[in-house]
């Protein structure tokens, strides 16, 4: 079982950014509690963080290609206007799940509206680090139970 997490802009300054809303775990911690979580469970992890669109589209192609199992996708601030990260998750056939850390839906008016949220089997939002570990919990439940096509 392989399953990539990809984190969009300004999340590697977690842990020092508005820690009231994103919490005081770093992004390091919550990758590293991921790997172990993923691990246990007979999976292996790969992980891309960046602050470039274009890098984020072409992992999103990239692991397409390579056919993982899963994706999970914290698109950041790309979630409220990228259509060409929407349309890279469109253009593959691996489940994708978003997480936010925050939520979205209470916070400021332009955050409420998630682009990319459509072509994704669903979204967690607002339940801080633990989204990352339902969404493998998601995946992990889906793929031992013989992944049905979903949002795709």
């Amino acid at each position: 079982m392989r399953i990539g997490i990809l984190n969009g802009p300004n999340l590697n300054r977690l842990g020092t950014r508005e820690p009231d809303t994103y919490g005081s775990e770093t992004l390091e911690d919550i990758i590293n509690g991921c790997v172990t979580f993923l691990a246990a469970n007979g999976g292996t992890l790969q992980h891309v963080q960046t602050n470039h669109e274009g890098v984020a589209i072409d992992t999103i192609h990239q692991w397409g290609d390579e056919s993982l199992d899963a994706i999970i996708i914290n698109p950041g601030a790309w979630t409220h206007y990228s259509y060409a990260i929407r349309d890279a998750i469109a253009s593959i056939q691996v489940p994708v799940l978003e997480v936010h850390l925050s939520n979205i839906h209470q916070r400021e008016a332009f955050r409420h509206q998630s682009v990319t949220a459509a072509v994704c089997v669903g979204q967690i939002a607002g339940l801080g680090a633990d989204g990352y570990k339902l969404a493998l919990q998601y995946f992990i439940d889906k793929i031992r139970g013989g992944m049905e096509n979903e949002g795709q």
